[in-house]
């Protein structure tokens, strides 16, 4: 399986592009502190570059989160 991006936004879109302002939005982030799962691809590393100041990346490996929660029963 690919590796996923927890993206989290960390600042507000106030004072900032259009562009960057569309960005976020592309990415499924809303208000400050909101997150999102993506799938770790070109497309979206671009998109995380452009707001890079703005926004907290954390790498999920898929196949250890369901070894986790297995883990806990």
């Amino acid at each position: 399986m690919k590796k996923q991006l927890k993206v989290t936004l960390e600042s507000s879109v106030n004072g900032t592009t259009q562009r960057q302002r569309g960005t976020v939005s592309a990415l499924g982030l809303h208000k400050r502190g909101s997150s999102h799962v993506l799938q770790d691809c070109p497309e979206v590393r671009g998109m995380l570059r452009v707001v890079q100041h703005m926004v907290k990346v954390e790498e999920i490996d898929p196949q250890r989160k369901e070894s986790s929660q297995h883990e806990n029963r």
